[in-house]
């Protein structure tokens, strides 16, 4: 039995994270990869959690899984933002320990830091002020699930792990015209200018703020490399109540300059204007990255060819946009 593959359990697979995990774990060919649908297996129901994995036999977990949304959402459902992450993470970590499965990754944001906290953000700024009111509920979720893994590593030896990602973009992401985030939302607007010979594309905002972005290619190998990393390596980088790690590129840009290179990538020639009436939200939003980096991993997919490639999915998969 030395040479059986590890059947490893991607939650929330269909996901852009979830389906980038699986396509590089793919890749590496190692493994049996396990999913479920919603429509199979409600991670928010107890008894099916754990009864999937008492028969699943799996080794590894990455938890994937999650409810998300822009500010709007956030604002909107709270109460199903903070209930639907905490019960996902509980009953998958929950059942996962039941189950003896010794290795699962959690994937939290980078929305758990307090919204004044300072910038670049590192691992240890977790805990120490007020986080941001319009995400407050899926935040708390997200620490509670870094919590959860630090308890059970503490009192039961398992090495439950978590990566914090700053923004992420890629294939798969939601380009819905309310309630998708920054990039999305802006190729989705110029695509659509294109397509209408608009000349004038106008963004909410002076763009003076700066944000971090990281292709979800990207994110999907640190999540694998964290997971894999030997336990003295791993442990002699973190402690035991301060276990998570910060995923990024350790770069930003003003939001002026992310569009002015989506307009390069869609090749939409018109003016951009800036509407400074409306919300510029956090001035600055930036990751520290040296502990992934002392660890041995460093992004590589830049952000101009990150976004060509998005593009390119973009274009090829939305056919309801085109005329």
């Amino acid at each position: 039995m030395s040479n059986a593959k590890n059947r490893i359990y991607v939650a929330g697979h269909r996901g852009m994270v979830g389906s980038a995990i699986v396509r590089q774990l793919e890749v590496k060919g190692d493994a049996v990869i396990i999913t479920r649908t919603h429509g199979e297996l409600d991670l928010t129901n107890q008894s099916a959690v754990r009864k999937f994995f008492e028969t699943e036999d799996v080794n590894q977990v990455y938890l994937a899984a999650a409810k998300v949304g822009g500010i709007h959402a956030n604002n909107t459902y709270p109460a199903e933002f903070i209930y639907e992450n905490l019960m996902m993470e509980c009953n998958i970590i929950h059942s996962a320990h039941l189950a003896g499965v010794k290795k699962l990754l959690f994937l939290g944001s980078s929305c758990i830091y307090p919204r004044a906290a300072p910038q670049p953000m590192r691992e240890d700024a977790l805990l120490t002020g007020v986080l941001e009111p319009t995400n407050e509920p899926y935040a708390v979720a997200k620490i509670a699930g870094i919590k959860l893994c630090e308890s059970y590593n503490r009192q039961y030896g398992r090495d439950y792990r978590s990566v914090m990602p700053t923004n992420l973009y890629g294939p798969e992401d939601n380009f819905h015209p309310d309630n998708s985030h920054v990039i999305p939302a802006l190729m989705r607007r110029f695509y659509e200018a294109i397509e209408a010979d608009a000349n004038v594309v106008t963004i909410w905002g002076s763009g003076t703020p700066m944000r971090e972005f990281l292709h979800v290619d990207d994110m999907a190998a640190a999540s694998v490399f964290v997971m894999n990393l030997d336990d003295e390596t791993y442990q002699a980088n973190t402690q035991p109540m301060l276990s998570h790690i910060n995923v990024g590129t350790g770069l930003d840009c003003t939001i002026r300059e992310l569009a002015e290179t989506i307009a390069r990538v869609t090749g939409f020639t018109g003016r951009i204007e800036f509407d400074a009436g409306k919300p510029d939200g956090t001035l600055r939003k930036l990751m520290d990255v040296s502990r992934l980096k002392a660890l041995g991993w460093q992004a590589r997919i830049g952000l101009e060819e990150g976004l060509r490639e998005t593009y390119a999915w973009f274009v090829a998969n939305q056919k309801v946009f085109r005329k």
